[in-house]
């Protein structure tokens, strides 16, 4: 009898990975919103474009400037190579399925595309935690502030921060590759999110869709505690100054840090929460349109924020826009 007559479910064995997936998906983009799509690209490529500028003149600028080698612009140039590589993994595709329908994607591009995303985010949360206690050693122990943060500490915690985001994504990246796709194969979003992807799977995606779940609320917690734990430390140590001016300029430098942190940690954890417990209650839209914002406002206005509220930077960056334009003058 010709095995092809026989359901999946009759023979019993698991599905075969590499027979049953399918060559491609396609990306919906964002579902209901069809009208809005050509606003949208324009939207986001704006904001792209800003975020590939503000993110590229940062890491130019420290890396340039020998007098901004400190712990904090180091961390602020890795974070922008980070925010660079987060918007770079979706924005584009995006843009391409807005603008001009150009919507499939293949199962391999995918998935690496899901690897990228994940990977870029829990490389960013870790890289937050590194600089709320950068800002806690330099507040609360400015003495031992060149002791502590010492160059071979810094490359450690670096490593941490790459070795944690690795370990913790590639369970979750070989769990939902390795789902069989034999049914639709149109994405209800606009880029491979997990759980969009895992919803389309022939088997059950119950084990990637907790270690998800589970993993990014362990990982993400544990770091929000220890940043909210630094900034009590700071916040009482900053309003033990005597001085007004230390007290403003403290809290101005921290000021721009607690504003990044929300503009991540927010929108990303309801986004997580609310594809888990209020996709029934809340429009896949506005589902599609938080996950969306979450990946590329972040890497957006890091830039902007920290350039006009860190003075030595704002000061650096300046005079790297405003020099060619000098010279040019005076040579005429």
């Amino acid at each position: 009898m010709n095995r092809k007559a026989f359901s999946p479910v009759m023979l019993g064995p698991p599905y075969n990975h590499t027979e049953e997936n399918p060559a491609t998906f396609f990306l919906v983009g964002i579902p209901g919103l069809q009208s809005s799509h050509f606003w949208l690209a324009i939207s986001l490529s704006a904001m792209y474009t800003t975020a590939l500028v503000g993110n590229s003149i940062i890491m130019m600028v420290i890396c340039m400037d020998s007098t901004l080698q400190e712990p904090m612009f180091c961390f602020l140039c890795v974070l922008a190579a980070v925010d660079i590589v987060m918007s770079s993994s979706v924005v584009p595709k995006m843009v391409s399925i807005f603008s001009s329908g150009h919507s499939s994607i293949s199962f391999q591009a995918c998935f690496t595309q899901m690897y990228f995303v994940h990977a870029a985010t829990a490389m960013e949360t870790g890289l937050l935690l590194a600089m709320a206690f950068d800002r806690y050693v330099a507040i609360c122990k400015p003495l031992h502030y060149k002791s502590i943060l010492t160059p071979r500490v810094m490359l450690g915690m670096s490593v941490i921060i790459t070795t944690r985001a690795v370990i913790s994504i590639t369970p979750l990246s070989w769990m939902i590759s390795h789902l069989p796709f034999c049914g639709s194969h149109v994405v209800p979003h606009s880029y491979c999110e997990h759980m969009a992807v895992a919803k389309l799977a022939c088997a059950d995606p119950m084990a990637s869709c907790l270690y998800s779940l589970i993993g990014s609320s362990i990982v993400v917690g544990a770091d929000v505690v220890l940043i909210a734990a630094s900034y009590i430390l700071i916040l009482r140590a900053v309003f033990g100054l005597s001085s007004k001016n230390a007290q403003w300029k403290a809290l101005s430098t921290c000021g721009s840090h607690v504003v990044v942190m929300a503009l991540y940690y927010l929108p990303g954890m309801v986004s997580v929460y609310i594809s888990w417990l209020g996709q029934d209650s809340v429009p896949l839209h506005t589902q599609v349109l938080l996950s969306d914002f979450y990946l590329i406002i972040p890497p957006t206005l890091n830039p902007i924020i920290y350039g006009l509220r860190t003075k030595q930077l704002r000061e650096r960056i300046w005079r790297l826009l405003i020099c060619p334009f000098h010279h040019s003058s005076q040579s005429s």
